[in-house]
Formats: C-alpha cells, structure tokens, sequence
C-alpha cells in the first residue's frame, strides 16, 4: 500500500501549501513480523518547500500478508507522520485507509467524488473515535500532571494532589471521565450519562511530554496520535480528524462553560488568498463593479494557476495587492464596498 504525501491543503481543496518544514518527523522505517515500512523522500526537517516544484513530500509504503494488513499498517504509519510549518495531506489518507469502502475494496475511478461530494472537510468526532482522543488526551495531561508533581522543594504534607475526575472537552464537546495511575498502566473509566463508571481502558505507552507522537496501545489495540501543543491544551490528529483538545478539572470546567464563544471574523466583503503563491496578475481596478463569476485575480504555485473569481457581484472598494508579489495563504488581496 503506497500513500503520496503531499504539499497540499485538504481543507482547501487540496491547493498547494509552501513554506518551511519546521518539522519532519516520518515514521520508523522498519520491518518486523511480516509487516514493512518503508518512507521514499527527498526532503529533511528545516527544508523548504518552494512555488516552483511539485509539492510531493514523501512516499510511504507498507507491506504485509494481505491487503488488509497492509492498510492497517498504512493507517498507523500515517497517524505517526509529523510534519509542521506547512499544510499537508495527511488527514485526508488517514481518513481514507479508515474509510469502509476503502478498507472493503469496493473502488472506482469516481470514489472520491462519490463519497467526498463536497470536498474534504473537518469532521467532527463522535462515538468511539471520541472516546479514544479523550482517553488519550487525559493519558497525556495525566503524565504531565506526574512531572509537576515531581517539582522539588515541596512543603512537608503538602505535596500536589490530583484529582481523578476529568472534564475532557473536544473543541466543545465534553467527555467525563476517571484517569489514574495504575500498576504502571494508565486506566481511563468513562462516566456514564447516570454519573456512573463503566469499565476501565488500559493505556500503555511510553511517551514523554515534547514528543510529537503519542503511540501506544489502547485494550491492546496499536493506536498513534500527533500531538500539537496549542494555548491551554494540545490538538490530536488521528484517522484524518483533528481536534483541539483542554482536559479540566472539575473546578475548572466550571469556569470554562462560562466563557463565551470567540465569534469568527466577517471575510464576505474580502478576496483572501487561498494558497500561498505568486500573484500573475489582477484583472480589476479600484472603484469598478464585477459580476459573479469575473475574474479577479491570477495566483500561480507549484507550476499551477489558480484563477480567483468573484463570488457575487459588487464594487471592488480598495486593492491590496499588486502582480509579482508573493502573498502566504489568507493574505488580503482585495476588498469590496
């Protein structure tokens, strides 16, 4: 099974991303039990990928007994491939050895526009992938937690306690649960709509906080997560969902279901630039009005033109950007009245 890793947005289409690899972290290449893993690239950690190349990364091979195997090694292999400083495609061939069709071979040349009509968005996780990034984001804020408590110079009987009880929230979305240490392994109950415990989950792992990859088994199943720190929490990729994840006490989910909702900024009356790129030309002038469906601007990448259109009529009021220039993704380009 052979994935292409690229410099490409999923979220966005799949257009091109540039910039520097600030980190590259591919999986162990390795060959053990039947299983293979092989990473075929041309890259390094502080390299740069540039407008003028084509945007493959790396090319991940695994091999096994069967097919099946092989996807399941595929799929591990790509949940332990970190990469930072650019967009990548990742999340969406983590997704897709995950998908059911995929995995059951039922394919065709028309697979992704059937079962991705609408692109590849970010999904919200539910049910028992939920379960697993909460169990793992307490398992990881719980060996945090043991380094504070290892800090020197404690009073005498007053060492730092911890709480079991864990409000774990997945961007909004809230998972109550247990985390302890226990007889070396990491048990995560899960608390029921009732309140009350349902079974344990062994977690055996042996990461260490900065590492970018938890890996580790869940119940005895092989599971790798990249692991983002972000303010006042981490962001977990797994099986193509990412999420922004905060582990509160209880005392603290108190507060933080107080908190009001950042509202999103207002880009309607804004032309963003959708990729990071070289700006070819601009069709508009200031002051002049364009009908839907009117080019606006040209932006190349990685031997690509990508021209941007308008989306419904209006009066260009102000343009930012001028032919030649080298905008990074979301750069202002133009606003309307």
């Amino acid at each position: 099974m052979e994935s292409r890793v690229y410099a490409e947005d999923p979220f966005r289409n799949f257009l091109p991303s540039i910039g520097r690899l600030v980190k590259y972290r591919p999986p162990l290449e390795s060959s053990v039990d039947g299983i293979t893993v092989r990473n075929d690239t041309g890259v390094q950690e502080g390299g740069e990928i540039s407008i003028h190349y084509d945007p493959m990364i790396a090319k991940l091979v695994t091999h096994g007994p069967s097919r099946a195997a092989a996807i399941e090694a595929q799929s591990t292999a790509l949940d332990s491939f970190y990469i930072d400083g650019i967009r990548h495609n990742i999340p969406f061939l983590s997704a897709l050895m995950n998908h059911p069709r995929w995995r059951g071979g039922n394919l065709s040349t028309g697979f992704i526009a059937e079962e991705f009509p609408r692109g590849f968005a970010v999904r919200v996780p539910e049910g028992e992938i939920a379960r697993r990034l909460a169990a793992v984001a307490a398992a990881i804020d719980h060996v945090l937690g043991e380094r504070k408590r290892q800090i020197s110079g404690q009073m005498n009987g007053r060492l730092v306690q911890r709480e079991r009880r864990r409000a774990v929230w997945l961007d909004r979305a809230e998972i109550a649960l247990e985390v302890a240490r226990e007889d070396g392994l990491i048990g995560v109950r899960f608390v029921g709509t009732d309140g009350a415990l349902g079974v344990p989950h062994q977690l055996i792992s042996d990461w260490k906080p900065g590492e970018a990859v938890w890996q580790g088994a869940i119940d005895g199943q092989t599971v790798a997560m990249q692991v983002r720190p972000i303010s006042n929490g981490f962001r977990l990729a797994h099986q193509g969902y990412e999420v922004a994840v905060s582990v509160f006490t209880e005392s603290e989910a108190a507060a933080a279901r107080l908190m009001p909702v950042g509202a999103k900024a207002d880009t309607g009356k804004k032309l963003l630039c959708p990729m990071p790129g070289l700006v070819v030309s601009i069709a508009v002038t200031e002051g002049q009005e364009v009908k839907a469906g009117e080019t606006l601007a040209v932006v190349e990448a990685m031997k690509m033109q990508n021209v941007l259109r308008a989306e419904r009529d209006g009066t260009v009021k102000k343009i930012h950007a001028t032919a030649g220039a080298t905008l990074a993704v979301d750069a202002l380009i133009l606003e309307f009245a």
